[in-house]
C-alpha cells in the first residue's frame, strides 16, 4: 500500500467512443478489478483515479474521465478534451459501426485539444467474444440484405479484425491494443502503455507541465494522509506504434 498523494506526476486521460462499446467496463476493470455484465450507462462524465508506476521509482496518478457516447452529451465531452494529455479511443470489436466512428472521435479530440500535445491509444474491446462474433456474423449473412436496417444490423455484428485495428493505428501514427474487460486481458497493459508513452514524451521535452493546463501536473510527493491506494508495478509494454496528436 502507498499514499495516494505520493506520486511524481499527474496525467489526465479522457476515454471516448460510442455508447455501449465498453468504456465504463474497461475503467472498472482497471481501477477496481471488477466486471459488470450490464453496467449503468454513463450520464455526462464519470471520474476515476488510480496511481501506477511507469518506471522504477516513478509513480503517476492517472485522472480518468469516462464520457458518455450519446450525441446529446457531446457538448459536455468537448469541455474535457482541452485539459487532457491522453485520449483512449474505444471501439467494440463485435460492432463494426463503432469502429467506423473512431475517425470522428479522433478528429474531434485533435480539434478540441489544440494547441496542446496529447497521446492517443486505440483500444478494441470485448475480444473474449470471438466465437459469439462469428456466430452472429453467420446468422446475418444467412438471408439476403435488402433493407437499410438490415445493413445496419449486419455491420453492428460484423467483427473488426486485429489487422483492421492495427492498420488504422498505423495510418494515424498512434498506439493500438485489444482488451477484454470481462477476463481483464490486456486491460492493465493498455493504461500502462499510454501512461508510459506520455511520460517518455514528457522526459524528452515533447510534452510540458504548463500553467493553466491540467493535462500534466507535477505531483506533491508527500505521504501525510490516511487515504491509501495500491501501487501496481506494471512491466514494460512495447507499443505496436507510438504517436501523438499535433496540429
Amino acid at each position: 500500500m502507498d499514499n495516494m498523494y505520493n506520486y511524481d506526476y499527474q496525467f489526465r486521460l479522457i476515454v471516448v467512443g460510442d455508447s455501449t462499446v465498453g468504456k465504463s467496463s474497461l475503467l472498472r476493470s482497471f481501477c477496481d478489478g471488477v466486471f459488470s455484465q450490464d453496467p449503468d450507462p454513463t450520464v455526462g462524465v464519470d471520474f476515476n483515479v488510480r496511481i501506477i508506476e511507469v518506471k522504477p521509482g516513478i509513480k503517476v496518478k492517472l485522472q480518468l474521465w469516462d464520457t458518455a457516447g450519446q450525441e446529446r452529451f457531446k457538448s459536455i465531452t468537448r469541455a474535457y478534451y482541452r485539459n487532457s494529455v491522453g485520449v483512449l479511443l474505444i471501439y467494440d470489436t463485435t460492432n463494426y459501426v463503432s469502429f467506423t466512428h473512431v475517425t470522428s472521435w479522433l478528429n474531434e479530440a485533435r480539434t478540441q485539444i489544440q494547441p496542446y500535445q496529447c497521446v492517443f491509444l486505440l483500444v478494441g474491446t470485448k475480444i473474449d467474444r470471438e466465437s459469439e462474433r462469428q456466430v452472429s456474423l453467420l446468422n446475418k449473412i444467412s438471408r439476403p440484405i435488402v433493407l437499410r436496417q438490415d445493413i445496419y444490423l449486419f455491420l453492428t455484428h460484423w467483427k473488426v479484425t486485429t489487422e483492421e485495428g492495427k492498420a488504422f493505428a498505423d495510418f494515424h501514427n498512434i498506439s493500438f491494443i485489444e482488451t477484454s474487460s470481462k477476463s481483464s486481458l490486456y486491460v492493465q497493459e493498455a493504461f500502462a502503455l499510454i501512461a508510459r508513452e506520455i511520460y517518455d514524451m514528457l522526459i524528452e521535452g515533447r510534452i510540458h507541465v504548463q500553467n493553466g493546463w491540467d493535462g500534466v501536473k507535477a505531483g506533491p510527493k508527500t505521504a501525510n494522509t490516511n487515504q491509501n491506494q495500491s501501487i501496481d508495478v506494471i512491466q514494460n509494454i512495447q507499443p505496436r506504434r507510438s504517436g501523438c496528436c499535433s496540429s
